[in-house]
């Protein structure tokens, strides 16, 4: 998407990614979602007087693996701070976060564009708690009720760099971060639940000039669709406005969906509003440089070279190979059905479009498919081994599908045995029917040998009509063309 009057973005995206602990950053309540309102929020939680807050060890190691897998720097001693301001759904006042000393500083995520791949460079990633929700739609008129449920959920804020300038650039880096967080298994990475939230800092200028203007902050959109179009038009609400002589006001501001347009939730606060300080009642966190090594080496696979192996291994298309990275689901399936003996191309063509064809339809994802890798696996080596055709396959699979609605288990050559959907590769039978085919159409033949090539097919579709589909195609038209050339 571009703006009118020469004008282009400025984008820098903020995501809060809510790390997936069972407990609270600073406390021991629990992090699960859906809870009752207000049921999981102890006294640290609630900022009661003499309550001590203990860092979570895991969220730490979290942040690492993170700053591990964007080529950051982690810092050797990092400090939390207090963040100081009023909300209904913050109970002490104050955030517990991190300011001028953060766990993780720099790092870059390569995103995939159209165009090509660029480079997003990273400022930062501090840890901080959450605080609670305010809930203003149940109905009770002019009433807003606070649910403090998720006050202290630990979240990893990412700070990119204002480097973007395009919605879709945007919508490729969250794409690309949450794919990362998903692999590492930090963060779910599920924006309907707000695990995954993105606050958009937006500003324009004219093309060619290196100004920074006044930037408006889009604040909690949890989707990347929204992402996406809060840009575009705020960015254009912009432009209007220096187009028509007047002047941006930095603030907050949210996106609503319904009517496809922002609004000011409040002027933006800057660093000195929020009357930073170390918090008194946390140590520095001091890390051991044994201890980031031994995440180093529990780091898995990631995308990009994940995507680069199964290009460079299987003859995958890029295509194929960044679908099948772009969630650590559908990496983890691909792999486990080359496992059971797949050919990795059609392991790939199967899974992309037989599979997921049938997931849509059934209205299910692939965690949780009906169909394992291993049976995908093995009806793909029952082609590869010639037991069937490509077309039997589709048959067995529509049966595995209905067979898995049904609760019965049956293997996909115990379906072929079965149903008696086993490949005819009887030489000797296929060489008598396919001499059938070319004494049944003279004329077809003779249109063949004269150059009509596309006639061919009315041959192979008679002896896979005589053979009920099941004639071993390779063999058939190796048979027909032996004949052809013989008559």
């Amino acid at each position: 998407m571009s703006l009118p009057h020469n004008y282009e973005m400025v984008i820098g995206l903020e995501v809060h990614a809510q790390v997936t602990t069972k407990s609270k950053l600073f406390s021991t309540s629990s992090t699960a979602f859906g809870a009752e309102p207000n049921t999981q929020a102890n006294e640290i939680d609630l900022g009661m007087p003499g309550m001590l807050p203990v860092l979570n060890a895991g969220a730490v190691d979290a942040g690492i693996k993170l700053g591990l897998a964007i080529d950051a720097k982690i810092n050797p001693s990092s400090v939390f701070a207090r963040k100081n301001y009023y909300y209904p759904d913050l109970p002490k006042g104050y955030q517990i976060s991190q300011f001028d000393q953060p766990i993780v500083l720099g790092g870059k995520i390569d995103i995939d564009l159209e165009s090509g791949s660029r480079t997003i460079n990273i400022t930062r990633m501090h840890l901080e708690e959450d605080a609670g929700k305010s809930i203003h739609d149940m109905g009770s008129g002019n009433v807003s009720y606070v649910d403090l449920n998720r006050a202290g959920v630990p979240l990893m804020e990412i700070v990119s760099e204002p480097e973007m300038r395009t919605p879709e650039e945007a919508g490729a880096y969250m794409k690309k971060l949450r794919t990362l967080l998903r692999f590492l298994e930090i963060c779910d990475g599920d924006m309907e639940k707000g695990n995954l939230r993105c606050d958009a800092n937006v500003s324009v200028r004219k093309i060619g000039t290196n100004v920074l203007n006044t930037r408006c902050e889009i604040k909690n959109l949890n989707s990347i669709r929204h992402v996406m179009h809060a840009i575009q038009h705020e960015a254009e609400r912009q432009v209007s406005i220096w187009e028509s002589g007047g002047t941006v006001d930095q603030e907050t501001r949210l996106w609503d969906p319904d009517l496809q347009e922002t609004r000011t939730l409040r002027s933006k606060e800057d660093a000195h509003d929020y009357r930073y300080f170390p918090c008194p009642d946390l140590l520095p966190v001091n890390l051991d440089p044994l201890r980031i090594e031994k995440i180093k080496a529990t780091m898995p696979e990631l995308p990009d070279t994940l995507k680069a192996r199964f290009m460079a291994d299987y003859g995958l298309t890029a295509y194929d190979a960044s679908l099948l990275t772009s969630e650590k689901t559908y990496a983890d399936y691909y792999q486990a059905m080359l496992k059971s003996g797949a050919e990795p191309k059609m392991a790939a063509n199967w899974m992309t479009v037989e599979l997921c064809a049938g997931l849509n339809k059934s209205g299910k994802e692939l965690e949780n498919s009906p169909i394992t890798a291993g049976a995908l696996g093995e009806l793909i080596a029952l082609i590869t081994s010639g037991k069937i055709s490509g077309k039997i396959a589709k048959q067995v699979f529509a049966i595995m599908l209905e067979n898995a609605e049904k609760g019965t288990t049956q293997t996909p050559a115990e379906i072929v045995e079965a149903q008696g959907l086993a490949q005819n590769s009887n030489e000797d039978e296929l060489r008598a029917i396919c001499v059938k085919a070319l004494a049944a159409n003279p004329d077809a033949v003779a249109k063949f040998k004269g150059g009509n090539e596309r006639i061919f097919g009315s041959f192979v579709g008679f002896v896979m009509k005589e053979t009920k589909g099941q004639a071993n195609p390779e063999l058939a038209n190796k048979l027909l063309l032996e004949l052809i050339a013989q008559a």
